[in-house]
């Protein structure tokens, strides 16, 4: 993946930063020869600029020599062009810049998947933290297993099969530096350029960047009111697996029901393939317990991942997958050569959050939180907009859709609604096959209080007014 910040209050032209933060990127390290960037309709539907933007600052890069193009190829970054710098006289790079850059406090971030980070239980992960230190075994401190330490898989998969009905042994547990790691290990042992993933649309586009860096072909399945449509699904040949996110699915919000489970189960073991499912953030349900996992309908045809990103905090970088008893080696390799092994203290730590009960404690205060959250969002949107927006995929997690009549969230609006200093997200950046949801967004809640909420809404709307009728 290639992250790049565009921010459209500096007096710097929109190819300019993407020009600067490319180049320092490759002098520095950071994107190695060979590294391939990103097709440049895929980067200006990531950072919603138009396509000329992104052609300029590749053009720039490629005339100065840091990148070269590959006809039919793409565009990879050449050999011989890393800087090794003095400590003294290294540049500081546009992320150090903006980490010191003092944070606009009065701009409303409608991001999803973020958690209520002040409400993270610091003061026990404190003590846990604590105890683990003092207690451990000299072991600890030294290299681990990468699979994860074994008190932490114990618990999990005890977990697992009591809140979503998932079945594994300990042993088939492998502990991933987050869900993003857990997605590019999947990647790396099933995808390469002769192979086909079939996956939702729209899904989240790092997720389309993890599996297309591989080469792979993406086959985008469309998503309705009940999941992915397994009636579309190929079946002239053989997937490298099928990516679904069943219990909610992201962005769209949708439940798959049990009947288009069972055929998405007959299609892996007709093809001999496996089906990936995402599960993350099913914890947060508003209405009756949490959806049981499709992982449970047949341990061996589906992998399981999960993370903490969205339970506690992405700071922990703790996640997981679940793996068929045949694949657990193949992958424990793999995350050798990631990077050895997951932060065993964290570990070890999360191990005893989760045995002495306090993640339970911690997942039903916070889903009164956000279901408070929630509500305050549902009333906001109708009492601002009426029946010009239609709200869905809110039965679970900590993001909503909005979807407007005769608004279309463009590049244009969508940086008119910034300059009143509130952030939001359409569905369409995470579209495949683009043109279906323009009239769509994704308002995350999670880490929002409900002044903010209020206030944000409120900003939207003057924004709209400007455009649009509403």
């Amino acid at each position: 993946m290639l992250w790049i910040y565009i921010d459209r209050s500096l007096n710097i032209a929109l190819k300019k930063q993407v020009y600067e933060q490319i180049r320092t990127r490759i002098l520095q390290g950071e994107l190695t020869a060979g590294y391939r960037l990103p097709p440049s309709r895929e980067l200006a539907d990531q950072l919603c600029v138009s396509r000329n933007v992104i052609v300029e600052a590749y053009e720039q890069l490629l005339a100065e020599g840091y990148v070269e193009g590959k006809q039919g190829s793409g565009t990879y970054v050449a050999q011989g062009v890393y800087l090794e710098y003095d400590l003294k006289e290294k540049p500081v790079s546009f992320w150090e810049i903006e980490s010191k850059k003092e944070e606009d406090q009065d701009r409303i971030d409608f991001r999803s998947g973020i958690p209520a980070l002040n409400q993270f239980p610091k003061k026990e992960w404190s003590k846990l933290a604590k105890e683990v230190c003092e207690e451990a075994t000299d072991s600890i401190f030294g290299y681990d297993n990468p699979e994860g330490r074994y008190e932490l898989r114990h618990v999990l998969s005890r977990y697992l099969k009591r809140t979503r009905g998932v079945h594994c042994h300990p042993d088939q547990l492998v502990i991933t530096s987050g869900a993003t790691q857990a997605l590019s290990l999947i990647a790396n042992m099933f995808l390469s350029s002769n192979k086909t993933v079939v996956i939702e649309d729209p899904i989240t586009y790092e997720i389309q960047t993890i599996f297309s860096s591989t080469g792979a072909n993406l086959c985008p399945i469309p998503v309705d009111q009940n999941g992915i449509r397994t009636d579309l699904i190929p079946v002239d040949r053989k997937p490298g697996f099928i990516f679904v996110t069943p219990s909610h699915q992201f962005p769209l919000g949708s439940i798959l029901p049990i009947q288009r489970r069972i055929q998405l189960i007959q299609f892996a073991r007709k093809f001999d393939t496996y089906i990936v499912e995402d599960d993350y953030d099913s914890e947060f349900r508003y209405g009756g317990e949490p959806i049981s996992s499709l992982q449970g309908l047949d341990p061996e045809r589906v992998i399981y991942i999960g993370s903490f990103s969205k339970i506690l905090s992405p700071a922990l970088r703790i996640g997981y997958l679940i793996l068929p008893a045949i694949l657990t080696q193949r992958c424990r390799q793999l995350k050798w050569h990631f990077d050895l092994h997951t932060p065993s203290l964290d570990q070890s730590a999360l191990a005893r959050f989760i045995h002495n009960g306090s993640l339970d404690r911690h997942i039903r205060r916070m889903r009164k939180l956000y279901l408070r959250r929630r509500k305050s969002l549902h009333s906001c949107l109708q009492e601002s907009f009426g029946d010009h927006v239609s709200i869905s995929g809110d039965a679970t997690g900590l993001h909503l859709i909005a979807e407007f009549d005769n608004v279309e969230f463009n590049e244009s609006l969508l940086r008119d609604i910034l300059q009143h200093k509130v952030k939001i997200y359409p569905v369409e950046h995470h579209a495949i096959q683009k043109g279906h949801h323009r009239n769509k967004i994704i308002l995350g809640y999670g880490n929002l209080t409900e002044e903010q909420i209020q206030e944000g809404v409120y900003r939207m709307k003057q924004a709209l007014k400007n455009v649009c009728t509403i």
